[in-house]
């Protein structure tokens, strides 16, 4: 993975908006991969989500490095470059909604998907333990000390 290079300080008006250029389109592909993989999760297609992890990796690290550039120069920018400056925080803002979306998501595959393998391990150790009675009459729970190991292969 290529850490993004390291860029010059912002020292002048277009310098600033330049930077800012580059942060918005560096946001639009970001804004692009995100989407993409929240829809293939919410359809259940995580294989395809996957595959463009890298480059959201990737686009993620230049982000931080521009807007952390940008941000060193908050106060050059906000005195010669105003409207930009309300402009990237507007959208900045929608992209924290973007992303809030795609951790839900993401939150959300992880739950169904532990609960599915919890579902199968306890219907596995179920299938496996003895029926028997108690000396009350009714069915003894099994113990889950007595339940097999759950592999699986996480290559789909």
């Amino acid at each position: 993975m290529n850490k993004p290079a390291k860029q010059p300080p912002i020292t002048n008006a277009d310098d600033a908006a330049r930077a800012i250029a580059n942060l918005n389109t560096i946001m639009d592909r970001l804004v692009d991969t995100v989407e993409r993989e929240t829809a293939r999760v919410r359809v259940g297609r995580l294989r395809d989500a996957l595959e463009k992890d890298e480059t959201k990796v990737e686009l993620a690290r230049a982000y931080a490095a521009e807007t952390e550039r940008v941000g060193a120069a908050k106060d050059l920018i906000a005195k010669n470059l105003p409207d930009v400056l309300d402009r990237l925080r507007k959208r900045h803002d929608a992209f924290r909604a973007l992303l809030q979306t795609n951790l839900t998501v993401l939150a959300t595959a992880h739950a169904v998907s532990e609960g599915i393998v919890r579902g199968v391990s306890s219907e596995m150790a179920r299938k496996q333990a003895p029926s028997t009675y108690g000396a009350t009459g009714r069915a003894n729970v099994p113990s889950s000390k007595t339940s097999q190991p759950l592999a699986f292969s996480k290559s789909l």
